[in-house]
C-alpha cells in the first residue's frame, strides 16, 4: 500500500519540478512567479484529466445497481492519487502566491516565513479551506464510512475535476498573450458550461439517481438520506456555487467593456474597424478545481 500511495507523492511533484526547470529554458522571459503559475496550472490539469477519466469508468462500471456495484478505482484513485494531490497542491499554490508577491517587490516576500504564510491562508482561504474539507471528508467516507457501497456517486464526484483543464488553458493563454484569440474566448463559453453542469448541476442529479433507485422523487432523497451525507454534500457545493457566481459576473463585466470598446470605436471612426481590447481571462481569479 505505501508503494502505491508513493506513486501519487512522486508524480504531482515531479511533474511541478520538471515543468519549473523545463520552462525557463523555452519562455525566457518569463519571471520566477510566471513559471511557477504555469507550472502548478499543468500539474493541475494532468491530474484533473486523471480525475476525470477514472470517474467515467467507476460511473459506467457501477451504473447497474448505483448503490452496491464496486468498482476498485473508486477508492485506490483517492488514496493513490487524490490524496496526495490535494496536499501537493495546498504547496504548490503557496509557491505560486509567493513568488507573485516577491516579483512585485514586496519586502516581506524576500523569503519564506510565517508572515507569508499566514498571508497566503488569509488571501487563499477558501481554496485551502476547500482542500482541507476534501481530505477531511471525502476521504475518511470513501476509506471508512461508506460501508462498501455508493462507488457510483464517488465516481460522480471524480466528474467535477472536467472543468479544471478549461480553467487552467484560460490562465496559460493569458501568460502567452493569447487573451484575445478566438480560443481564449471559446475556452470562457467551456469554463461556464463545464464548471455548472460539473460542479453544480452534478449534485441535484446524483440525487435524482439515488432517489430513482429508491423509488422517491428528487425532492424527498434529502430526507432519506443521513443528514451527515447532506452535510457534506453542501460544504463541497457551497463553494462551487460562489466561484460559480464569480465567474458569471466576470464573465458579464467582460462582455459590456467588449461592447462599450466596440461602440466608442465605431462612433470616433465610423470607418475604421473597432480595436481589440486587452481583457483579462475569464478565470483570472477562479479556482482550479477542485478540484482542483
Amino acid at each position: 500500500m505505501l508503494q502505491v500511495l508513493a506513486c501519487g507523492v512522486v508524480v504531482f511533484p515531479g511533474l511541478f519540478f520538471v515543468f519549473r526547470r523545463v520552462l525557463p529554458t523555452i519562455f525566457k522571459q518569463w519571471t520566477d512567479a510566471d513559471v511557477v503559475l504555469v507550472s502548478e496550472r499543468l500539474v493541475s490539469s494532468i491530474h484533473a484529466i486523471m480525475a476525470t477519466t477514472a470517474g467515467v469508468i467507476v460511473v459506467s462500471a457501477c451504473s447497474g445497481n448505483v448503490m452496491t456495484d464496486r468498482y476498485w478505482l473508486a477508492t485506490y484513485f483517492v488514496i493513490w492519487y487524490g490524496v496526495p494531490y490535494m496536499t501537493y497542491d495546498i504547496y504548490a499554490m503557496y509557491l505560486s502566491h509567493y513568488y507573485r508577491f516577491r516579483v512585485k517587490g514586496h519586502e516581506e516576500y524576500k523569503e519564506h516565513s510565517l508572515t507569508t504564510v499566514n498571508s497566503f491562508i488569509r488571501r487563499e482561504f477558501l481554496l485551502v479551506l476547500h482542500h482541507i474539507a476534501l481530505l477531511t471528508i471525502l476521504l475518511p467516507v470513501t476509506l471508512f464510512f461508506r460501508r462498501d457501497q455508493g462507488d457510483y456517486f464517488i465516481g460522480c464526484l471524480f466528474l467535477t475535476e472536467f472543468s479544471t483543464p478549461f480553467v487552467s488553458l484560460g490562465k496559460i493563454l493569458i501568460q502567452l498573450g493569447l487573451q484575445d484569440c478566438w480560443v481564449h474566448k471559446a475556452n470562457g463559453g467551456m469554463v461556464l458550461l463545464s464548471f455548472f453542469l460539473c460542479r453544480i448541476a452534478l449534485f441535484p442529479y446524483m440525487y435524482w439517481v439515488y432517489g430513482r433507485h429508491y423509488g422517491i422523487p428528487i425532492y424527498g432523497a434529502p430526507f432519506h438520506l443521513a443528514l451527515s451525507v447532506n452535510l457534506g454534500n453542501l460544504c463541497i457545493l457551497a463553494p462551487q456555487v460562489y466561484w460559480f457566481v464569480l465567474l458569471c459576473r466576470k464573465g458579464w463585466r467582460l462582455y459590456q467593456r467588449q461592447r462599450r470598446s466596440s461602440t466608442g470605436s465605431q462612433d470616433s471612426s465610423p470607418l475604421a474597424p473597432p480595436t481589440s481590447s486587452s481583457i483579462s481571462s475569464l478565470t483570472d481569479s477562479q479556482p482550479k478545481g477542485g478540484d482542483h
